[in-house]
């Protein structure tokens, strides 16, 4: 949604938990001039998942540079690949960030920052698959396709137990998110219109495709974000999408 009061990027706490004071972005951030439309995924299922993903929207919103343009709806999604575990909690969100000289070096900056709140707000390494204290993915950057070497502060905490995070290079468009509902119905809230780089449909077109194999039930939208307060409020206006950024 929106940031209908223009002040989301002062944090504030939820229930007395004050989110992290989020990690600085290098200095040549603050002072270009050109800025990406970019969509995080988030995703949390240890300990009070709503809550963490609240304080995480907020982090994000805080970070020097940074406006928040829109947040999806928060959802509920089964567990993938190990399912003995808590659901999970996810949403998208839409950050206009600084640029830079060029897309490789902007992306990598804001990976970094991601990678530093995900450590910031408990991350832990675990086995591939499992619980996740704070998940956030850089799923699009811009128009840009990306294939670039991650330097060690962009780096997956869980590299050395998760072989697929292991991997010393990030690519942008997230290549998995085309065929993870929990991914694809979050950002179709905020731009089934899109086709990202490379994908040759619509964000709506590859949420419709994966719905019919994974099924309605595999994700469950809980409610809309408030942003006046700041925080989902579950059980209000399901059926409706936020309005799509600007």
């Amino acid at each position: 949604m929106q940031d209908s009061n223009g002040d989301l990027r002062h944090r504030s706490s939820l229930a007395g938990v004050v989110a992290p004071a989020g990690p600085a972005l290098p200095d040549t951030c603050l002072v270009s001039e050109r800025t990406v439309r970019a969509y995080i995924g988030l995703g949390a299922n240890v300990g009070d998942a709503e809550t963490t993903l609240t304080d995480a929207v907020r982090a994000l919103a805080a970070l020097p540079g940074m406006r928040l343009r829109g947040v999806s709806r928060l959802y509920a999604t089964e567990p993938v690949g190990v399912t003995d575990q808590p659901e999970f909690r996810n949403a998208v969100v839409a950050l206009d960030v600084p640029g830079l000289p060029d897309s490789e070096r902007g992306s990598i900056a804001l990976l970094s920052a991601l990678k530093a709140l995900e450590r910031e707000f408990g991350r832990r390494a675990r086995e591939r698959w499992g619980p996740r204290e704070l998940d956030l993915d850089l799923l699009v950057f811009g128009r840009a396709r990306v294939s670039i070497e991650r330097p060690p502060a962009a780096r997956s905490i869980d590299a050395v137990s998760d072989p697929a995070k292991a991997a010393k290079v990030l690519e942008v468009p997230h290549p998995a998110a085309a065929s993870r509902l929990f991914v694809l119905a979050p950002l179709a809230d905020l731009a089934p219109r899109l086709v990202p780089p490379g994908w040759g449909e619509t964000v709506e077109t590859a949420r419709r495709r994966q719905e019919q194999e994974e099924g309605p039930g595999a994700v469950r939208a809980l409610g809309g974000w408030d942003g006046g307060r700041r925080r989902w409020r579950t059980g209000h206006a399901l059926a409706r999408r936020p309005p799509q950024p600007r």
